[in-house]
């Protein structure tokens, strides 16, 4: 009985974890060599990625928030939600993104990167096939 109470202490006192977004490693891997390709022009019915949070250079964790708009009565297919951090070679974060992605948006609320200036690449897909692109920059200040 007393080892059940211990073990229910330990599991409340415990912090919660930050989900590991960029490893140390990763963040040292050169830039992406050339013009990254961020705007698209002219009138478009595909999914847009809306960068919310965080708003400008935040200690790490921090809150990543994204938003999907689609058009046109089409739906956000969760399962076409790709994460890439543009690098030399890109280092794909889906699987690390998965858990929090939803049709619409991601909400990744304990991020976890060192320190720095991060471009990530977000592309999507609405249920007509529609493909929609966002790059933005994460701004990662010391803690």
């Amino acid at each position: 009985m007393l080892l059940g109470f211990v073990a229910a202490a330990l599991l409340v006192s415990a912090p919660s974890r930050a989900t590991l977004l960029i490893t140390e490693e990763e963040a040292k891997l050169p830039p992406p060599k050339g013009a990254v390709a961020v705007e698209q022009r002219g009138i478009l019915r595909g999914p847009k990625v809306e960068f919310v949070s965080p708003g400008k250079a935040a200690s790490s964790p921090l809150p990543l928030v994204l938003k999907f708009l689609s058009y046109g009565g089409a739906k956000i297919d969760p399962d076409s939600v790709k994460v890439i951090f543009l690098r030399t070679p890109n280092v794909d974060l889906t699987p690390r993104v998965k858990p929090f992605v939803q049709a619409d948006g991601i909400n990744m609320k304990d991020a976890e990167l060192p320190p720095g200036e991060y471009t990530v690449r977000v592309d999507i897909k609405d249920s007509d096939g529609r493909p929609g692109t966002a790059v933005f920059t994460l701004k990662v200040a010391p803690k």
